[in-house]
Protein backbone atom coordinates (compact mmCIF):
# COMPACT_ATOMS: atom_id res chain seq x y z
CA UNK A 1 0.00 0.00 0.00
CA UNK A 2 1.38 3.31 1.31
CA UNK A 3 5.38 4.16 0.85
CA UNK A 4 5.68 6.27 3.24
CA UNK A 5 7.20 5.29 7.10
CA UNK A 6 8.10 1.61 6.76
CA UNK A 7 10.25 0.20 9.31
CA UNK A 8 12.80 -2.19 8.23
CA UNK A 9 13.86 -5.12 10.19
CA UNK A 10 10.74 -6.15 11.78
CA UNK A 11 9.64 -9.82 12.97
CA UNK A 12 6.86 -11.59 11.28
CA UNK A 13 4.95 -11.31 14.70
CA UNK A 14 5.90 -7.71 14.62
CA UNK A 15 4.18 -7.04 10.75
CA UNK A 16 1.42 -9.22 11.96
CA UNK A 17 0.36 -7.76 14.79
CA UNK A 18 0.61 -3.75 12.89
CA UNK A 19 -1.39 -5.27 9.93
CA UNK A 20 -3.94 -6.29 12.52
CA UNK A 21 -4.23 -3.12 13.89
CA UNK A 22 -4.08 -0.99 10.28
CA UNK A 23 -7.17 -3.16 9.61
CA UNK A 24 -8.99 -2.19 12.98
CA UNK A 25 -8.07 1.18 12.87
CA UNK A 26 -9.49 1.42 9.43
CA UNK A 27 -12.34 -0.44 9.94
CA UNK A 28 -13.57 0.48 13.40
CA UNK A 29 -12.29 4.06 14.03
CA UNK A 30 -11.41 5.94 10.82
CA UNK A 31 -15.27 5.90 10.30
CA UNK A 32 -16.99 7.21 13.37
CA UNK A 33 -13.72 9.37 14.89
CA UNK A 34 -15.15 12.86 13.86
CA UNK A 35 -18.08 11.86 14.66
CA UNK A 36 -17.53 10.89 18.34
CA UNK A 37 -15.15 13.73 18.72
CA UNK A 38 -17.99 16.22 17.71
CA UNK A 39 -19.57 14.84 20.52
CA UNK A 40 -16.38 14.53 22.59
CA UNK A 41 -17.68 11.21 23.45
CA UNK A 42 -16.00 8.51 25.09
CA UNK A 43 -15.27 5.34 22.48
CA UNK A 44 -16.22 2.57 24.68
CA UNK A 45 -16.63 -0.13 21.58
CA UNK A 46 -13.31 1.14 20.40
CA UNK A 47 -12.15 0.11 23.45
CA UNK A 48 -13.19 -3.07 23.76
CA UNK A 49 -11.96 -4.05 20.71
CA UNK A 50 -8.55 -2.85 21.50
CA UNK A 51 -9.29 -5.04 24.74
CA UNK A 52 -10.14 -8.34 22.71
CA UNK A 53 -6.56 -7.36 20.54
CA UNK A 54 -4.90 -7.86 23.70
CA UNK A 55 -3.72 -4.69 23.30
CA UNK A 56 -3.49 -3.50 26.81
CA UNK A 57 -1.29 -6.07 27.22
CA UNK A 58 1.18 -5.54 24.28
CA UNK A 59 4.09 -4.60 26.60
CA UNK A 60 3.23 -6.60 29.71
CA UNK A 61 5.39 -9.67 29.99
CA UNK A 62 4.24 -13.35 28.93
CA UNK A 63 4.14 -14.27 32.77
CA UNK A 64 1.56 -11.80 33.65
CA UNK A 65 -0.51 -12.69 31.09
CA UNK A 66 1.13 -9.96 28.22
CA UNK A 67 2.22 -10.54 24.92
CA UNK A 68 5.52 -9.38 25.90
CA UNK A 69 6.25 -6.96 22.84
CA UNK A 70 8.69 -4.27 22.41
CA UNK A 71 8.57 -0.72 22.83
CA UNK A 72 9.25 -0.44 19.59
CA UNK A 73 6.42 -2.58 18.65
CA UNK A 74 3.87 -0.35 20.87
CA UNK A 75 5.16 2.60 19.49
CA UNK A 76 4.49 1.44 15.84
CA UNK A 77 0.90 0.23 17.05
CA UNK A 78 0.37 4.04 18.54
CA UNK A 79 1.48 5.30 15.26
CA UNK A 80 -1.24 3.55 13.33
CA UNK A 81 -4.32 4.19 15.82
CA UNK A 82 -2.91 7.64 16.06
CA UNK A 83 -3.44 7.83 12.21
CA UNK A 84 -6.86 6.72 12.63
CA UNK A 85 -7.66 8.79 15.74
CA UNK A 86 -5.01 10.78 17.78
CA UNK A 87 -7.96 10.48 21.39
CA UNK A 88 -7.70 6.25 21.27
CA UNK A 89 -3.64 6.38 21.53
CA UNK A 90 -3.79 8.09 24.46
CA UNK A 91 -6.26 5.90 26.44
CA UNK A 92 -3.68 3.42 25.75
CA UNK A 93 -0.68 5.33 26.58
CA UNK A 94 -0.78 6.44 30.00
CA UNK A 95 -1.75 2.75 31.06
CA UNK A 96 1.58 1.51 29.20
CA UNK A 97 3.51 4.25 31.31
CA UNK A 98 1.93 2.67 34.38
CA UNK A 99 2.21 -0.94 33.40
CA UNK A 100 6.17 -0.26 32.67
CA UNK A 101 6.73 1.97 35.52
CA UNK A 102 5.48 -1.22 37.45
CA UNK A 103 7.49 -3.69 35.26
CA UNK A 104 10.86 -2.17 35.86
CA UNK A 105 10.60 -0.45 39.53
CA UNK A 106 7.65 -2.32 41.51
CA UNK A 107 8.13 -5.06 44.11
CA UNK A 108 7.00 -8.37 43.41
CA UNK A 109 3.84 -8.26 44.71
CA UNK A 110 2.81 -4.97 43.15
CA UNK A 111 3.59 -6.73 40.06
CA UNK A 112 1.42 -10.14 40.80
CA UNK A 113 -1.43 -7.79 41.96
CA UNK A 114 -1.85 -5.46 38.96
CA UNK A 115 0.09 -6.61 35.77
CA UNK A 116 -2.18 -9.57 34.94
CA UNK A 117 -5.15 -7.28 35.14
CA UNK A 118 -3.76 -4.61 33.02
CA UNK A 119 -2.70 -6.83 30.66
CA UNK A 120 -6.84 -8.07 30.45
CA UNK A 121 -7.48 -4.61 30.13
CA UNK A 122 -9.68 -4.82 33.14
CA UNK A 123 -7.66 -2.68 35.59
CA UNK A 124 -6.86 0.63 33.24
CA UNK A 125 -3.33 3.04 34.51
CA UNK A 126 -3.22 6.51 34.35
CA UNK A 127 -0.14 8.54 35.75
CA UNK A 128 0.14 12.03 37.43
CA UNK A 129 3.06 14.12 38.02
CA UNK A 130 1.60 18.11 36.96
CA UNK A 131 -0.21 20.19 39.43
CA UNK A 132 -1.80 23.55 38.13
CA UNK A 133 1.67 25.95 39.27
CA UNK A 134 4.34 24.17 38.17
CA UNK A 135 3.82 22.83 33.94
CA UNK A 136 7.11 20.95 33.24
CA UNK A 137 9.07 22.20 36.87
CA UNK A 138 8.65 18.58 38.57
CA UNK A 139 10.89 20.07 41.00
CA UNK A 140 8.04 22.30 42.51
CA UNK A 141 5.42 19.65 43.15
CA UNK A 142 3.60 20.84 46.40
CA UNK A 143 1.55 17.98 46.72
CA UNK A 144 2.51 15.76 49.79
CA UNK A 145 2.17 12.24 51.66
CA UNK A 146 2.62 12.05 55.15
CA UNK A 147 3.69 8.64 57.33
CA UNK A 148 0.79 7.39 60.05
CA UNK A 149 1.42 4.54 60.97
CA UNK A 150 1.24 1.74 58.17
CA UNK A 151 -0.47 3.90 56.11
CA UNK A 152 0.54 7.33 53.82
CA UNK A 153 -1.93 10.73 54.02
CA UNK A 154 -2.03 12.44 50.51
CA UNK A 155 -3.34 16.21 50.45
CA UNK A 156 -2.53 18.43 47.20
CA UNK A 157 -4.26 18.81 43.88
CA UNK A 158 -3.07 17.28 40.26
CA UNK A 159 -3.28 18.64 36.41
CA UNK A 160 -4.06 17.21 33.48
CA UNK A 161 -4.26 13.60 34.15
CA UNK A 162 -5.46 11.95 30.73
CA UNK A 163 -7.35 9.43 31.87
CA UNK A 164 -8.53 10.42 34.81
CA UNK A 165 -12.15 9.49 35.23
CA UNK A 166 -11.73 5.93 33.49
CA UNK A 167 -8.51 4.70 34.80
CA UNK A 168 -8.85 2.60 38.23
CA UNK A 169 -5.16 3.13 38.75
CA UNK A 170 -3.16 5.86 38.86
CA UNK A 171 0.48 6.71 39.34
CA UNK A 172 0.72 9.53 41.59
CA UNK A 173 4.24 11.50 42.28
CA UNK A 174 4.34 13.57 45.47
CA UNK A 175 6.60 14.99 48.16
CA UNK A 176 7.32 12.83 50.71
CA UNK A 177 10.12 13.86 53.32
CA UNK A 178 9.97 10.99 55.45
CA UNK A 179 13.81 9.76 55.84
CA UNK A 180 14.77 12.76 53.70
CA UNK A 181 16.72 15.52 56.17
CA UNK A 182 15.92 19.27 55.61
CA UNK A 183 17.81 20.50 52.30
CA UNK A 184 17.55 17.21 50.22
CA UNK A 185 17.45 18.13 46.64
CA UNK A 186 13.94 18.16 45.53
CA UNK A 187 13.98 15.49 43.44
CA UNK A 188 15.34 13.12 46.03
CA UNK A 189 12.29 13.79 48.03
CA UNK A 190 9.57 12.42 46.10
CA UNK A 191 7.52 9.44 45.54
CA UNK A 192 5.25 7.74 43.50
CA UNK A 193 1.98 6.00 44.78
CA UNK A 194 -0.30 3.65 43.35
CA UNK A 195 -3.53 4.74 43.83
CA UNK A 196 -6.34 2.71 43.40
CA UNK A 197 -9.95 3.75 42.58
CA UNK A 198 -13.44 3.85 40.65
CA UNK A 199 -13.19 4.63 37.20
CA UNK A 200 -16.13 7.97 37.39
CA UNK A 201 -15.95 11.39 38.54
CA UNK A 202 -17.00 13.10 42.29
CA UNK A 203 -15.73 11.24 44.73
CA UNK A 204 -14.26 8.07 43.54
CA UNK A 205 -12.75 6.92 47.13
CA UNK A 206 -12.58 8.71 50.39
CA UNK A 207 -10.28 11.50 50.04
CA UNK A 208 -9.74 11.53 46.21
CA UNK A 209 -11.80 13.15 44.09
CA UNK A 210 -11.94 13.47 40.56
CA UNK A 211 -13.96 16.99 39.82
CA UNK A 212 -15.24 16.19 35.75
CA UNK A 213 -13.82 16.41 32.36
CA UNK A 214 -11.81 19.49 30.80
CA UNK A 215 -13.18 20.86 28.09
CA UNK A 216 -10.46 21.46 25.37
CA UNK A 217 -9.93 22.50 22.24
CA UNK A 218 -9.04 19.06 20.70
CA UNK A 219 -8.45 15.79 21.80
CA UNK A 220 -11.44 14.51 22.72
CA UNK A 221 -13.18 11.88 23.73
CA UNK A 222 -10.64 10.87 26.45
CA UNK A 223 -11.07 12.50 29.50
CA UNK A 224 -8.62 14.76 30.92
CA UNK A 225 -8.96 15.73 34.66
CA UNK A 226 -8.10 16.95 37.60
CA UNK A 227 -7.47 14.80 40.46
CA UNK A 228 -7.96 16.31 44.40
CA UNK A 229 -6.22 14.41 47.59
CA UNK A 230 -7.70 15.74 51.29
CA UNK A 231 -6.66 13.12 53.55
CA UNK A 232 -6.79 10.19 50.91
CA UNK A 233 -5.13 7.35 52.77
CA UNK A 234 -2.88 4.72 51.28
CA UNK A 235 -1.26 2.01 52.45
CA UNK A 236 2.80 1.60 52.87
CA UNK A 237 2.79 -1.70 49.98
CA UNK A 238 1.50 0.52 47.43
CA UNK A 239 4.46 2.84 47.07
CA UNK A 240 6.09 1.69 44.38
CA UNK A 241 9.15 0.01 45.07
CA UNK A 242 8.41 -0.16 48.03
CA UNK A 243 11.05 2.52 49.09
CA UNK A 244 9.77 6.45 49.31
CA UNK A 245 12.17 9.26 47.41
CA UNK A 246 12.73 7.21 44.02
CA UNK A 247 9.57 9.04 42.56
CA UNK A 248 10.94 11.09 40.35
CA UNK A 249 13.70 8.42 38.71
CA UNK A 250 10.57 6.02 38.45
CA UNK A 251 8.63 8.81 36.59
CA UNK A 252 11.36 9.82 34.37
CA UNK A 253 12.05 6.51 33.12
CA UNK A 254 8.30 6.62 32.49
CA UNK A 255 8.07 10.00 30.83
CA UNK A 256 10.62 8.26 28.07
CA UNK A 257 8.48 6.24 26.89
CA UNK A 258 5.57 8.66 26.86
CA UNK A 259 7.73 10.77 24.40
CA UNK A 260 8.71 7.93 22.47
CA UNK A 261 4.33 7.42 22.45
CA UNK A 262 4.39 11.27 21.65
CA UNK A 263 6.76 11.17 18.88
CA UNK A 264 5.00 8.11 17.20
CA UNK A 265 0.85 10.05 17.70
CA UNK A 266 2.62 12.72 15.58
CA UNK A 267 4.07 10.64 12.94
CA UNK A 268 0.51 8.97 12.81
CA UNK A 269 -1.65 12.23 12.71
CA UNK A 270 0.84 13.53 10.04
CA UNK A 271 0.50 10.57 8.25
CA UNK A 272 -2.92 11.16 8.24
CA UNK A 273 -2.90 14.71 6.97
CA UNK A 274 -0.57 13.63 4.39
CA UNK A 275 -2.82 11.01 3.20
CA UNK A 276 -5.97 13.80 2.96
CA UNK A 277 -4.23 15.79 1.24
CA UNK A 278 -2.61 13.98 -1.69
CA UNK A 279 -6.06 12.35 -2.04
CA UNK A 280 -7.65 15.86 -1.78
CA UNK A 281 -5.37 17.63 -4.27
CA UNK A 282 -6.44 14.62 -7.00
CA UNK A 283 -10.18 15.12 -6.72
CA UNK A 284 -10.17 19.01 -6.67
CA UNK A 285 -9.68 20.57 -9.96
CA UNK A 286 -8.65 24.24 -10.48
CA UNK A 287 -7.96 25.85 -14.36
CA UNK A 288 -9.01 22.56 -16.07
CA UNK A 289 -6.76 19.97 -14.22
CA UNK A 290 -5.98 18.92 -10.54
CA UNK A 291 -4.74 21.01 -8.26
CA UNK A 292 -2.36 17.83 -7.97
CA UNK A 293 -0.68 18.87 -11.28
CA UNK A 294 0.09 22.23 -9.97
CA UNK A 295 3.63 22.63 -9.02
CA UNK A 296 2.98 24.56 -6.04
CA UNK A 297 0.97 21.73 -4.95
CA UNK A 298 3.48 19.65 -5.79
CA UNK A 299 6.07 21.29 -3.57
CA UNK A 300 4.03 20.91 -0.60
CA UNK A 301 3.36 16.99 -1.19
CA UNK A 302 6.88 16.60 -1.06
CA UNK A 303 7.98 18.81 2.05
CA UNK A 304 4.83 16.99 3.63
CA UNK A 305 6.21 13.33 2.88
CA UNK A 306 9.71 13.88 3.81
CA UNK A 307 8.50 15.47 6.84
CA UNK A 308 6.56 12.33 7.47
CA UNK A 309 9.52 10.06 6.88
CA UNK A 310 12.54 11.52 8.41
CA UNK A 311 9.77 12.35 11.70
CA UNK A 312 9.30 8.23 11.79
CA UNK A 313 12.94 7.43 11.07
CA UNK A 314 13.68 9.50 14.60
CA UNK A 315 11.06 7.73 16.22
CA UNK A 316 11.94 4.12 15.79
CA UNK A 317 15.37 5.29 16.69
CA UNK A 318 14.40 6.57 19.83
CA UNK A 319 12.42 3.06 20.43
CA UNK A 320 15.20 0.84 19.70
CA UNK A 321 17.57 2.65 21.56
CA UNK A 322 14.94 2.29 24.45
CA UNK A 323 14.50 -1.35 24.06
CA UNK A 324 18.34 -1.64 24.09
CA UNK A 325 18.22 -1.02 27.57
CA UNK A 326 20.42 1.99 26.82
CA UNK A 327 19.55 5.92 27.71
CA UNK A 328 17.61 7.28 25.39
CA UNK A 329 16.58 10.57 26.69
CA UNK A 330 18.75 12.27 23.75
CA UNK A 331 16.79 10.38 21.42
CA UNK A 332 13.27 10.38 22.61
CA UNK A 333 13.37 14.06 23.57
CA UNK A 334 14.70 15.06 19.77
CA UNK A 335 11.99 12.59 18.61
CA UNK A 336 9.41 13.83 20.46
CA UNK A 337 10.20 17.09 19.30
CA UNK A 338 10.59 17.08 15.99
CA UNK A 339 7.56 14.55 15.33
CA UNK A 340 5.31 17.01 17.04
CA UNK A 341 6.98 20.32 15.19
CA UNK A 342 6.48 18.52 11.52
CA UNK A 343 2.83 17.10 12.29
CA UNK A 344 1.98 20.78 12.99
CA UNK A 345 3.40 21.61 10.08
CA UNK A 346 2.47 18.79 7.94
CA UNK A 347 -1.30 18.97 9.31
CA UNK A 348 -0.90 22.71 8.24
CA UNK A 349 -0.46 22.25 4.82
CA UNK A 350 -2.85 19.44 4.45
CA UNK A 351 -5.61 22.31 5.75
CA UNK A 352 -3.99 24.51 3.32
CA UNK A 353 -4.39 21.88 0.02
CA UNK A 354 -8.10 21.78 1.25
CA UNK A 355 -8.85 25.38 1.07
CA UNK A 356 -12.02 26.61 2.53
CA UNK A 357 -13.21 22.88 2.98
CA UNK A 358 -10.06 22.01 5.79
CA UNK A 359 -12.57 24.78 7.44
CA UNK A 360 -15.77 22.67 7.49
CA UNK A 361 -16.37 20.10 10.38
CA UNK A 362 -17.54 18.25 7.42
CA UNK A 363 -14.12 17.31 6.77
CA UNK A 364 -11.18 15.25 8.79
CA UNK A 365 -8.83 17.74 8.21
CA UNK A 366 -10.10 20.11 10.43
CA UNK A 367 -10.20 17.75 13.53
CA UNK A 368 -6.68 16.83 12.95
CA UNK A 369 -6.02 20.60 12.69
CA UNK A 370 -7.55 21.04 16.37
CA UNK A 371 -5.35 17.93 18.08
CA UNK A 372 -2.34 18.82 16.68
CA UNK A 373 -1.08 21.68 18.64
CA UNK A 374 -1.71 19.27 21.97
CA UNK A 375 1.21 17.06 21.08
CA UNK A 376 3.42 20.43 21.23
CA UNK A 377 3.22 20.86 24.65
CA UNK A 378 2.38 17.08 25.86
CA UNK A 379 5.20 15.21 27.58
CA UNK A 380 7.13 18.16 27.55
CA UNK A 381 7.42 21.71 25.70
CA UNK A 382 9.55 21.84 22.53
CA UNK A 383 11.51 24.43 24.77
CA UNK A 384 11.57 21.34 27.43
CA UNK A 385 13.04 19.24 25.40
CA UNK A 386 15.80 20.89 23.09
CA UNK A 387 17.20 21.86 26.89
CA UNK A 388 16.66 18.00 27.67
CA UNK A 389 19.26 17.77 24.45
CA UNK A 390 21.27 20.82 24.72
CA UNK A 391 22.22 19.33 27.89
CA UNK A 392 22.75 16.11 26.79
CA UNK A 393 25.02 17.23 23.67
CA UNK A 394 27.07 19.03 25.84
CA UNK A 395 27.66 15.47 27.83
CA UNK A 396 28.47 13.62 25.03
CA UNK A 397 30.33 16.95 23.47
CA UNK A 398 32.06 17.75 26.52
CA UNK A 399 35.13 20.17 25.28
CA UNK A 400 38.56 18.91 27.09
CA UNK A 401 40.57 22.57 27.40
Amino acid sequence: MARLAQTAGLTDVQREILSTVRDFVDKEIIPVATELEHRDEYPQAIVDGLKELGLFGLMIPEEYGGLGESLLTYALCVEEIARGWMSVSGIINTHFIVAYMLKQHGTQEQKDHFLPRMAAGDIRGAFSMSEPGLGSDVSAITSKAVKDGDEYVLNGQKMWLTNGGTSSLVAVLVRSDEGHPEGTAPHKSMTTFLVEKEPGFGEVRPGLTIPGKIDKMGYKGVDTTELIMDGLRIPANRVLGGVTGRGFYQMMDGVEVGRVNVAARGCGVAQRAFELGVQYAQQRHTFGKPIAQHQAIQFKLAEMATKVEAAHAMMVNAARKKDSGERNDLEAGMAKYLASEYCKEVVEDSFRIHGGYGFSKEYEIERLYREAPMLLIGEGTAEIQKMIIGRRLLEEYRFQG
